[in-house]
């Protein structure tokens, strides 16, 4: 125990031990994406980036990826701040959070057994007599617009966001809410003095895990996507596994670029709230 006091940074080996692996993938990943037949090259970026196909492919994954993370937070702030009373309880708090126990792959399959053209759904619509034939029910799975990929994310991280929402609520006093009504404020006052303040930071926090899980994730996409256009993480796993080693370092330069993407991000976000945060020391909003 005398070496770990007089040695701190020992504290930090699991930590560091952890993230190796990680970074050696990330590591190689770049070293494969710049390495040509003659050395070091930018010829695999430059064919990425004028790809329509890839292109095609980002903006869809960008896209999906917003409007899942922006919808799981906004579910899960508008139950977590409705139903905080109740989470104190541990059978209802439970039940949120067991949809977490479930990988995302069976979330998947629920969702095409529930709303698939010939799921669940669609038949009993059809036994009501509501639509003639399931040919009739709307595409929500392998559809070229992700509704499937959306509404399984959405699904799967509602009970995340509340997860993580849910101490902050509880932590934040009853007489604040009393206060601000005193004044005459509304219960939007409320949620932008009392509550914002103090989710800010968990939501940009939560944002940036859904969303760069949401972007790199493969298999969602690759059970409820469609083959055009289909997710980053799908595309590139085509190309490593196609028959073509000529393919692979653009699945390398691709997955390269979803992680500097989200990097920014990262940086992006820190930046916002340590700037937020030292206006706060200052005195000033």
């Amino acid at each position: 125990m005398r070496l770990f006091r007089n040695k701190p940074w020992f504290l930090l080996l699991p930590a560091l031990l952890f993230l190796i692996l990680p970074s050696y993938g990330l590591a190689t990943a770049i070293l494969e994406s710049i390495r040509g037949t003659d050395g070091f090259t930018g010829e695999h970026y430059e064919t990425l980036f004028a790809s329509d196909r890839f292109t095609a492919s980002f903006l869809f994954s960008v896209r999906t990826a917003l409007i899942a993370s922006v919808l799981s937070l906004a579910a899960g702030v508008l139950l977590t701040r409705t139903f905080s009373g109740y989470l104190e309880k541990n059978i209802p708090r439970l039940s949120v959070w067991l949809p977490m126990v479930f990988p995302h792959l069976v979330w998947g399959y629920i969702m095409i057994l529930l709303f698939a053209e010939t799921g669940l759904f669609s038949q009993l619509l059809v036994s009501l007599g509501w639509i003639e034939s399931s040919n009739e029910f709307p595409i929500w799975t392998r559809d070229s617009n992700g509704i499937g990929i959306i509404l399984t994310y959405i699904w799967k991280e509602i009970p995340f966001v509340i997860l993580m929402l849910f101490p902050v609520y509880s932590a934040i006093p009853r007489s604040y809410y009393d206060l601000v009504e005193t004044l005459g404020g509304s219960r939007w006052d409320q949620f932008k003095t009392v509550e914002w303040p103090r989710i800010l930071p968990v939501l940009l926090e939560v944002f940036l895990i859904i969303f760069a899980f949401t972007l790199t994730a493969y298999e969602v996409p690759a059970l409820l996507g469609t083959t055009f256009p289909e997710m980053v993480s799908v595309l590139s796993y085509q190309w490593f596994y196609s028959g073509s080693f000529e393919d692979r370092p653009l699945a390398f330069a691709a997955m390269t670029g979803t992680s500097f993407l989200i990097m920014l991000g990262a940086l992006a976000a820190y930046l916002y709230l340590n700037r937020k945060r030292m206006r706060a020391m200052r005195g000033r909003l």
